[in-house]
């Protein structure tokens, strides 16, 4: 069994330990940015980008070069990000069509 007072590295040994429901959106959001900067690690952009946009939402609807202006994010990072929020865009719509069903 886990322990919930644990400290990871990076949320994804508590994603892999707890799941992926127990996690923050900024922690989901660090483990696509995956690495860091010298002395930003992922967690602090990803608090960042959420700060900057408000929520997944926000940052859903914003244009990826938008995402350019903060530190800490390159075009390897953007994309993995855009696509991600693509992935959950297709599946919200296809849920909501098999309920239209």
């Amino acid at each position: 069994m886990a322990d919930d007072s644990k400290k990871w590295q990076h949320p994804g040994g508590k994603l892999r330990e707890q799941g992926a429901d127990r996690l923050e959106d900024s922690e989901l959001l660090a483990i696509l940015i995956s690495s860091g900067t010298k002395g930003r690690p992922a967690e602090a952009i990803a608090r960042d980008v959420l700060d900057r946009f408000g929520s997944l939402a926000g940052l859903a609807n914003q244009p990826l070069e938008a995402l350019l202006s903060i530190k800490g994010l390159g075009d390897v990072k953007i994309l993995r990000i855009a696509a991600a929020l693509e992935l959950a865009r297709r599946t919200a719509n296809e849920i909501i069509r098999e309920k239209e069903r």
